[in-house]
């Protein structure tokens, strides 16, 4: 995987995001198919554009709203605006 922190930098109110790796068993133990896709809705700050509002620095993991994000270069990062951060953890 190419270390997309180094070749990317977002612009204006965006964050840049390294998703949760996907879980393939479910929190009870059972194994989940291939087919499924969860919704990966949290991971941790790579980047800030220079207009981010929010109370977040790289490394903090934060939690996002599911859908506002545009996937960079591969399924591992996202692109989100500041705006829609719910929470860091």
């Amino acid at each position: 995987m190419v270390d997309v922190a180094c070749h990317y930098q977002p612009v204006t109110d965006r964050v840049l995001i390294k998703l949760d790796p996907v879980q393939n068993k479910s929190e009870g133990g059972i194994l989940l198919t291939d087919d499924f896709e969860p919704v990966r809705n949290s991971g941790t700050v790579l980047a800030l554009g220079p207009k981010v509002k929010a109370d977040v620095a790289v490394g903090d993991r934060v939690l996002f709203h599911c859908f506002d994000e545009i996937k960079v270069l591969d399924d591992d990062c996202a692109v989100v605006r500041d705006n829609s951060l719910l929470l860091k953890f």
